[in-house]
């Protein structure tokens, strides 16, 4: 099984939507961009946020498993994906890459 190495590329922040519907949170995201992630084949990294794992994980689960070329030639690179967490108020923006078995993981 491959890993699969995930990154943060964008964080965006919905203020308006905030302002209007979301009840006051203590903590919201940690997640930074360049951060970096490393499966070890489909298994959640440790401190990556559970709700954005449920979004991104069927796509590592078939990255980690050899799949590609999501949707017939969506990504330049057939063995990628752009997959974004579930928060409408905060979506977080994730490339998702196979590792070759000799690559270097961080």
């Amino acid at each position: 099984m491959k890993k699969v190495r995930i990154t943060v590329k964008r964080i965006t922040v919905y203020d308006d939507l905030i302002a209007e519907y979301e009840n006051p949170l203590e903590h919201a995201c940690d997640m930074k961009p360049g951060q970096v992630f490393v499966c070890n084949g489909w298994e959640k990294p440790e401190g990556f946020c559970d709700s954005a794992w449920d979004s991104v994980s069927p796509f590592v689960m078939t990255l980690a498993h050899g799949g590609e070329n999501f949707y017939n030639g969506w990504m330049k690179n057939p063995k990628s994906a752009m997959i974004s967490c579930n928060d409408g108020f905060r979506p977080v923006s994730f490339l998702l890459e196979a590792l070759e078995e000799d690559a270097v993981q961080e």
